[in-house]
């Protein structure tokens, strides 16, 4: 065999018996004659130490080990070792950066040469922490009663949400597959099936622009139950999720327990987000009624137009330089306001350019907003969801400029009521804030037809700081209220069959009320080990550009191959 052990198990009790350990070169040093070399493994660290002394022939081969050369070692075990044998090794190029130091390394050159970066271990505690994980979710689900069942790859088009990755059909022309988003529609038709409780670890596909938080295949874990409510989902994934993390992550403070509720409209209000950070306070206020009558043309006409002037509170903001005032100014324009007010609260009195266009100098308001000297306040004016997003981004700037957001700090919370509907001025027409199953809550279902923009949703989102890690909603399961839906989004009923007759007809055989959720497993695990992004906690993923820099996918297939498809490439223009 190989080894006889791995590097983590050899213990005093194994001295002086002979061992055969395999691995890589962690680090090498000379020390007067005696060559030192940490063999490392996935499990540990061993010394050896070859001595000239006692073999020149060996020792001359552990003369010539260099970083990363893999290697098979016997030898005996002693409490400071002296003598060991070499069974043979093969030679390794030098790697193209250091595997023993956590340096910092071009990411570019991380990805191209992934099977060396994950030896560092940084990066091998990602992926056990990130299997720990998984195994968790399947024990404790399995332990309630859910099953876990698989669903295809190689799914229909449903055009909804995000673009898709198609896939061409070699057996009929001009018919394509395309890869799963999720498996939503499955996994309702499941609850039709009777499974009752059901839960998968899914790999799901889009195709759209990437970022930290995103990549174009990733993982989830979707899970259904029959004949629950939404409070019922929200305590069975809340009671999993807390066992998960305080096993995992036992040096973090879990600031919310239970976790917090928050509903859409008091997330945006509160914090103007609907994934909020709640490891600090900070909160958003909403000043219209004090500034509607105001000279200041920027608030009073914001609040003619049926639009909110919100106020942020930064304690200890007054010492923001120019500079990083004019930043928050630049970041709240990219989430669409038009500018960003702000008043300056220092010892000597407030200080701002918009103060003249109140009678009292501001003072009312400074009041309401409680600014205490040491404060900046900052203030957009536009309709209710940029205004709140805006200064809601502004807010997280600001916390993090002022070191408010710990690493050791977990703060989750459900937001629910979320609208059932956007609407896009791009399409002309309403489109689902979720997707096209999410069930409307049964108070506004008379709004449908009449005031969609009203309706509420029976949605439940779940927030670890300021990033949404899970969302689910229950889903509706009659033909007339889905077709409903369906009429209210402007799909025809000839639409609705072409695209969604497989799963319309399924709940004409008897379907159960059912709802779910879905985890995004890689943004939970990159939370949990703290890391920047995702891509640090999944083994072989893409850049930023969706590429595979390690294989060089995506590539150009012979043209036979790509013919025998029906496919026909244009060369660009």
């Amino acid at each position: 065999m190989y080894r006889t052990h791995t590097c983590d198990q050899i213990r005093d009790t194994h001295q002086g018996q002979s061992v055969t350990l395999a691995g890589w070169v962690h680090r090498r040093r000379d020390h007067g004659g005696l060559i030192f070399v940490d063999l490392r493994d996935r499990y540990g660290l061993t010394q050896i130490v070859s001595d000239p002394r006692n073999d020149e022939t060996m020792h001359a081969v552990m003369d010539a080990v260099r970083s990363e050369y893999v290697i098979q070692v016997t030898g005996t075990v002693r409490l400071r070792p002296d003598g060991m044998e070499n069974a043979g090794m093969d030679e390794a190029l030098t790697p193209p950066f250091e595997i023993d130091q956590e340096k910092t390394v071009n990411e570019e050159m991380r990805l191209k040469y992934r099977y060396l970066d994950l030896r560092r271990d940084r990066m091998k505690n990602n992926i056990v922490t990130r299997h720990r994980f998984i195994k968790m979710v399947r024990d404790l689900f399995d332990a309630r009663g859910f099953i876990e069942v698989e669903t295809p790859i190689l799914v229909k088009g449903t055009p909804e949400g995000s673009r898709e990755y198609i896939v061409p059909s070699r057996l009929y022309p001009g018919k394509f597959y395309v890869l799963p988003q999720s498996p939503q529609q499955l996994k309702q038709m499941l609850m039709v099936a009777g499974m009752d409780k059901y839960f998968q670890i899914a790999r799901c596909f889009r195709d759209e622009d990437q970022r930290g938080d995103r990549q174009p295949e990733f993982t989830q874990l979707d899970m259904e139950m029959s004949f629950v409510e939404a409070e019922d989902v929200m305590e069975t994934n809340e009671a999993v999720v807390l066992t998960i993390f305080e096993a995992l992550a036992p040096h973090k403070k879990i600031l919310t327990k239970p976790f917090t509720r928050l509903t859409w409209e008091d997330a945006m209000n509160r914090f103007g987000s609907d994934k909020p950070d709640l490891r600090f306070s900070m909160e958003i206020q909403d000043v219209s009624a004090l500034v509607q009558g105001s000279g200041f043309q920027v608030f009073s006409k914001a609040v003619e137009d049926g639009g909110v002037v919100k106020a942020l509170r930064v304690p200890g903001g007054a010492d923001f330089s120019r500079k990083e005032i004019d930043e928050f100014t630049d970041l709240a324009k990219v989430y669409g306001a038009k500018g960003l007010a702000y008043i300056i609260f220092e010892a000597d009195g407030a200080k701002s350019p918009i103060l003249k266009f109140f009678e009292d100098g501001g003072r009312a308001l400074l009041e309401q907003i409680g600014a205490q000297p040491g404060d900046i306040v900052f203030f957009t004016a536009d309709q209710f969801e940029v205004a709140c997003t805006a200064l809601g981004n502004v807010r997280v700037a600001c916390a993090d400029r002022l070191k408010l957001r710990k690493t050791d700090e977990l703060a989750f919370c459900w937001v629910t009521d979320f609208p059932l509907f956007e609407y896009s001025e791009e399409e002309g027409r309403y489109v689902s804030a979720h997707h096209p199953f999410t069930s409307p809550t049964d108070e506004d279902v008379h709004l449908l037809e009449f005031s969609p923009e009203k309706v509420k949703a029976k949605a439940y989102d779940l927030a670890l700081n300021g990033y949404e890690i899970a969302g689910g909603s229950i889903r509706i399961h009659t033909s007339p209220l889905q077709s409903r839906i369906f009429k209210s989004l402007g799909i025809s009923d000839e639409d609705a069959e072409r695209r969604f007759g497989h799963l319309l007809r399924a709940f004409q055989y008897g379907a159960p009320p059912h709802g779910g959720i879905a985890w995004g497993l890689d943004r939970m695990i990159m939370l949990l080990q703290d890391e920047p992004n995702i891509r640090e906690v999944i083994a072989f993923p893409k850049d930023q550009k969706a590429k595979d820099l390690l294989t060089g996918a995506p590539t150009e297939l012979p043209a036979a191959q790509v013919g025998e498809m029906h496919i026909v490439v244009k060369e660009e223009e």
